[in-house]
C-alpha cells in the first residue's frame, strides 16, 4: 500500500467525519420554543406535517398500487366510473373532515397569538434602515430608550478578517444593546417603522410582526426560561437587510431590576439640559459619542469610510460644504444608497454629530451647528 494512497484515504476519512459532524448540526425544523405559545405553534406544525405526510403516503401509495396492479400488460382494461356518487362524496367529505380537524387547534393558536391583553410590560420597537429603536412604555423599565445596532465588525463583513468571522459564533446576529426583559412576564411589543417595511422576528419566542410606517401593530411573548434569543428583520427592507439583528435577553427578576437601575443611571448621566448654551467643544464631544453609536460602522472611526461601499467623511465635499446641505442629508437621507434618514435623533444629537464631522480628522471648519438650526430645518 503506497503512502500516497494512505494519505488520500486518511483525507477522505477525515472529510467523511467532518461531513457527519456537519450533518449532525444541520436541522430542518423550527427552533426549540421557549414560550408556551411557541410550544403550541411547534406542536401544531408537527401535527400538520404528520397529517400531510400520511395523506401523501396514502394518495401516492394507492395511486402507484393501482397503476402497478391494474396495468394493461397483465390484461386489465381501463374502468369507467363517471358520476359515481359514493366516490364523489368520499373525496369531498374526507378532505373536509381533515381540514376541520386541523382548523380547531390552529384557530385556538391564532387567537392566543393575537391576545395582547393585560401585559406586564410594553415595549415599542421601531425599525430603521438598518437598526432597531426601543422604548420601554410600561412596566419596571418604563422610560428606558435606546438603539440596537449590529455589532459584527465591518472587517468580518467585508471579508478582510476571515479568521475572525469564522471564529465568531454570532456573526451578523449580535447587537450593541440587547432588548432585556424579565423571565415569566408577559411582554407586549408595539411594532412600527420610520422608513420602509421591516419585521420584528424572534423564532424561539414565537413572535413575528411586520413593522409598517405610519401604523402601530402589536404582538407578545412570555419567555419561560432565562437566556439569550436571537432573530433578524424578516422583511426585505433594503440593501443592508441582513444587518438588522434582534437580540432578546431574558433575565431573572433580580438581574432585570439591576439592569433597569443601571440603564436609568446612564440615562440620567446623559440627559441634556435644554437650556444649556453649547460651545464648539461641547458639541464636538457630544457628537463624537453619537458618531460612535450610529456612524462608525460605515464611515469608520478614521472617517475614511469603506472603499467602493461607504464614502469617506474626512475631506468630503458634503461635510466641508454648506452646512444646510449636510443637515438636509441627515434629516432626509439619500434614496438609493445606504445613507438613511437620521431624523429620529434629537436636535442636540444631530447638531453634535454634524459639528463633530466638520471638525474631526482633517476637517477643520471651525463651525458649530446649533440645535436650533436643526429644529428650524425640521420645520
Amino acid at each position: 500500500m503506497s503512502k500516497k494512497w494512505m494519505h488520500k484515504s486518511a483525507a477522505a476519512f477525515a472529510l467523511f467525519l467532518w461531513s457527519a459532524a456537519a450533518w449532525a448540526e444541520y436541522k430542518l425544523n423550527l427552533q426549540l420554543p421557549q414560550t408556551v405559545l411557541g410550544e403550541k405553534i411547534y406542536d401544531l406544525h408537527t401535527i400538520i406535517t404528520i397529517v400531510c405526510f400520511v395523506i401523501f403516503i396514502g394518495v401516492f401509495g394507492f395511486m402507484f398500487y393501482s397503476v402497478f396492479k391494474h396495468r394493461k400488460s397483465v390484461g386489465h382494461k381501463a374502468a369507467q366510473f363517471h358520476e359515481n356518487t359514493a366516490v364523489e362524496v368520499a373525496w369531498t367529505l374526507i378532505p373536509f373532515l381533515i381540514l376541520i380537524a386541523m382548523a380547531v387547534p390552529a384557530t385556538g393558536t391564532l387567537i392566543a397569538m393575537r391576545d395582547t391583553s393585560e401585559p406586564d410590560m410594553t415595549i415599542k420597537a421601531t425599525g430603521y434602515q438598518w437598526k432597531w429603536g426601543y422604548d420601554y412604555l410600561k412596566g419596571e423599565g418604563e422610560g428606558i430608550s435606546f438603539y440596537s445596532n449590529l455589532s459584527t465588525p465591518r472587517a468580518q463583513i467585508d471579508g478582510t478578517d476571515v479568521a475572525g468571522r469564522n471564529a465568531n459564533p454570532h456573526y451578523l446576529l449580535e447587537t450593541d444593546n440587547h432588548v432585556v426583559v424579565p423571565v415569566g412576564k408577559k411582554v407586549r411589543v408595539l411594532v412600527t417603522a420610520a422608513d420602509v417595511i421591516h419585521a420584528w422576528y424572534v423564532p424561539a419566542l414565537a413572535v413575528k410582526q411586520d413593522a409598517v410606517p405610519g401604523f402601530i401593530r402589536d404582538t407578545w411573548f412570555k419567555a419561560e426560561k432565562a437566556g439569550i434569543y436571537r432573530g433578524q428583520c424578516a422583511e426585505l427592507c433594503g440593501r443592508d437587510h441582513g444587518f438588522m439583528p434582534i437580540v432578546v435577553e431574558v433575565m431573572e427578576p433580580a438581574q432585570y431590576t439591576a439592569w433597569v437601575a443601571e440603564q436609568q443611571k446612564k440615562m440620567a448621566a446623559n440627559k441634556v439640559d435644554p437650556n444649556k448654551t453649547w460651545t464648539l467643544e461641547d458639541l464636538k464631544a457630544h457628537g463624537e459619542k453619537i458618531y460612535a453609536q450610529n456612524c462608525v460602522a460605515c464611515h469608520q472611526a478614521t472617517g475614511m469610510g469603506v472603499p467602493n461601499a461607504f464614502p469617506a467623511l474626512a475631506g468630503s465635499k458634503v461635510v466641508l460644504g454648506p452646512k444646510a446641505d449636510q443637515i438636509k442629508l441627515l434629516l432626509a437621507g439619500k434614496p438609493g444608497t445606504a445613507m438613511s434618514s437620521f431624523k429620529q435623533l434629537s436636535d442636540v444629537d444631530l447638531a453634535g454629530v454634524i459639528t463633530y464631522t466638520r471638525n474631526a480628522w482633517s476637517n477643520k471648519t471651525g463651525e458649530a451647528i446649533a440645535p436650533a438650526e436643526i429644529k428650524t430645518a425640521r420645520n
